[in-house]
């Protein structure tokens, strides 16, 4: 990502670690679109702000990733004005947490929905100008829980652990057209997200962690930036965990 005449997407890019991703990706400069769901859209405009005060261009889009019709439409609109698309972070995320027997199916359906099918929806969006383009790099946010499960997030579990088999599978398809496909699985990652777990769980979690704290946005957005780097062309179809040791 050394080219300023790049485009980098990100979903969920208004906050947490999609803002750490987007701010990482501005030391190169390259066009950088963001792509979130806020209802209140404070957070997107002072991710905009941060960016274009570090001279990036950058256009903010809201909408429902889980929407195949919307996604569509929103490509189609990048892809013809911007003519390319280099880079897709996949990091649009939700928790829905309960009991699996207590699960509702709508708060099951909406997590895989936001979670997993938006990584379908994004990625069939961009894959043909990227293979037209003969190159690109995808990267899609997954879990630890994904790969180790965690009582009450049996949608978030699945989700995650899906997009983990979708990322090799896809690697495995487009690897010959020079597109890397990796996803990097955070552990447990000071964001909103997790500000909302009591202080209980919270030091239980900590207790897990060999590091003895929890990661920070930009630690994920490290990773992320490195498998877009040219350091990292010969790598697809990876799990990166960046999680403390919390799993090792």
């Amino acid at each position: 990502m050394e080219d300023a005449s790049k485009v980098v997407v990100i979903t969920g890019g208004s906050r947490g670690i999609g803002r750490a991703v987007a701010l990482k990706f501005a030391e190169r400069k390259p066009r950088i679109v963001i792509i979130h769901y806020d209802a209140d859209l404070k957070a997107a405009e002072e991710t905009s702000r941060l960016l274009e005060q570090k001279a990036v261009e950058v256009e903010s889009h809201r909408i429902d990733v889980s929407s195949k019709a919307d996604v569509n439409d929103c490509f189609e609109d990048i892809i013809s004005r911007l003519q390319r698309v280099d880079v897709l972070v996949n990091n649009a995320g939700i928790t829905r947490d309960a009991l699996l027997m207590r699960m509702s199916e709508e708060d099951w359906d909406t997590v895989i929905r936001v979670n997993l099918k938006s990584v379908f929806n994004c990625t069939q969006a961009v894959i043909r100008a990227m293979v037209k383009q003969r190159g690109g790099r995808i990267v899609n946010i997954s879990s630890v829980t994904g790969q180790i499960g965690n009582p009450g997030q049996a949608n978030y579990a699945a989700s995650k652990a899906g997009i983990m088999g979708l990322t090799k599978t896809l690697a495995r398809e487009v690897a010959s057209r020079g597109i890397t496909v990796n996803a990097v699985a955070p552990g447990f990652i000071r964001t909103e997200m997790t500000e909302v777990l009591s202080e209980k769980v919270k030091a239980s979690l900590l207790q897990q962690i060999p590091m003895g704290r929890a990661g920070e946005p930009e630690d994920v957005a490290e990773a992320v930036y490195w498998l877009c780097s040219d350091g990292a062309s010969y790598i697809t179809g990876q799990v990166i965990h960046v999680n403390g040791g919390i799993f090792m």
